[in-house]
């Protein structure tokens, strides 16, 4: 017994990898919702009653205004920033079930307004003017659950560093990241098949709403265990508590350069990729002539991919370092991507294959990203540091989907055919400057030696 004592829980390989899927669980089910409406633009832009009756008659400028109410909440009124500072100050089990019960209550919400029928009422919303009402309360649920979503990310991250810093940190990670595109790519693969089967939009989502309440059980399960990771450290020889957080410690992040890029780098490449998957379904209909019925299997491949691909080269960064060069190399595939996509062909093999490509520079960034911020960041400021960076990407999350809708609708002929090569072209610009921040993160870790070239398991 006293034995066990001079060990940590995390010690344990069977704990700690348990620990970690019971949190994975919540967010692969928090991506799902994430994602459940991308697939379903057709319905939603379609006018009112086509499509079987299940059209909503959205259109494009107010798809892309709630795909971007996401973030709404993070970005305008600091939430997630706060949100990291709940996290340092009152730890992971009090954060955890808040960010969990924000997201089921914001999905909750969601689901009732794609469920009703408002008539011909509008309401007006900030960036997007006078919208339908279905549209606006939609918006809602989505901010509310995107301040949840956001807040569980950044928990989540630090459980992972947590539990794994010194073993597996990068494999962990990649895990976790697999994991949740599990959830990424069933909504973007099912969620249409689903509406048009059981009766519309509402069906999806009210599924993904079902989902996000067991994901807020998982998290309460892994409280249990949070508990006596605490305790088994307190009872080692060298307690490993962390250094308590103090406002004044913010200094020491915000003019950490690295830190900068590293942020600046997740902006710039989830612009690149979320917010195009948005709209990816109704690309592969219009430019590339796929079925609509099949389009959003397309799109798919992307989460598919990087659930093998993300642990695996976590496993690299882990056992052989090279962070950096992992984070230059997904951005110029990313870049890539987008080039090719601007370009006037529609090959649908030729789509199929760029796809796989975003799947290996979506593997490639997280993979690397992630644990590469506890090697600039002390343990005390990690949820404020993840907050931060959670909140300069919500900007993205939030801004530029609206920005997409509103080019879209511009390209748009009298027909209804969308022409994206301005918008694949936007998106072409975001992985250009991914490039030149990789290469600027990796200078600054020669400078500072923060070993993002390095291996992440302590031998």
């Amino acid at each position: 017994m006293t034995q066990q004592l001079q060990q940590k829980l995390s010690d344990s390989p069977a704990m700690r990898w348990t620990a970690l899927i019971i949190v994975s669980v919540t967010m692969m089910f928090g991506y799902f919702f994430t994602d459940v409406m991308s697939p379903l633009e057709p319905l939603l832009t379609a006018a009112k009653g086509s499509e079987g009756g299940l059209g909503l008659g959205w259109t494009s400028s107010e798809y892309g205004w709630f795909s971007g109410a996401y973030g709404l909440m993070n970005v305008y009124l600091l939430l997630l920033f706060f949100g990291g500072i709940i996290l340092d100050k009152f730890g992971i089990r009090f954060t955890g079930v808040l960010s969990t019960a924000l997201m089921f209550g914001g999905a909750l919400i969601k689901w009732w307004s794609v469920s009703q029928d408002f008539g011909d009422a509008t309401i007006w919303v900030p960036f997007g003017g006078d919208v339908q009402a279905q549209v606006a309360y939609a918006g809602l649920g989505f901010a509310i659950y995107g301040v949840g979503c956001e807040i569980a990310g950044i928990t989540v991250s630090k459980v992972i560093v947590k539990w794994f810093t010194g073993h597996e940190l990068a494999l962990a990670m990649g895990l976790q990241v697999a994991l949740a595109r599990i959830g990424t790519a069933v909504a973007l693969g099912a969620a249409l098949p689903i509406a048009k089967s059981l009766g519309g939009v509402s069906a999806s989502v009210g599924l993904g709403a079902a989902c996000l309440c067991i994901g807020m059980i998982s998290f309460i399960v892994y409280n249990v265990m949070d508990k006596k990771e605490d305790a088994s450290a307190a009872n080692t020889a060298s307690d490993s508590s962390e250094e308590s957080f103090r406002f004044s410690d913010l200094t020491l992040l915000l003019t950490n350069k690295g830190f900068w890029y590293i942020t600046l780098l997740c902006l710039m490449f989830y612009a690149g990729v979320f917010p195009f998957l948005k709209f990816a379904t109704k690309l592969m209909v219009f430019k590339y002539g796929v079925d609509p019925e099949l389009a959003g299997l397309i799109p798919a491949m992307l989460p598919f991919g990087t659930i093998f691909l993300t642990p695996f080269f976590g496993g690299i960064y882990d056992k052989k370092g090279m962070g950096a060069t992992l984070m230059i190399l997904g951005s110029i595939l990313l870049t890539i991507v987008h080039v090719t996509f601007a370009l006037p062909l529609s090959n649908v093999a030729l789509a199929i294959g760029v796809m796989i490509v975003l799947g290996i520079a979506f593997g490639l960034v997280p993979s690397a990203m992630w644990p590469s911020v506890p090697k600039i960041i002390p343990m005390k400021l990690l949820g404020t540091a993840y907050a931060v960076i959670f909140y300069i990407q919500n900007i993205g999350l939030s801004m530029v989907p609206m920005w997409i809708g509103a080019v879209n609708d511009k390209n748009t002929d009298a027909n209804g055919i969308i022409d994206y090569t301005e918008s694949m072209t936007i998106f072409a610009a975001f992985g250009a400057a991914a490039i030149l921040i990789s290469f600027l993160l990796l200078i600054e870790d020669k400078k500072k030696g923060y070993g993002l070239q390095k291996a992440n398991i302590k031998q």
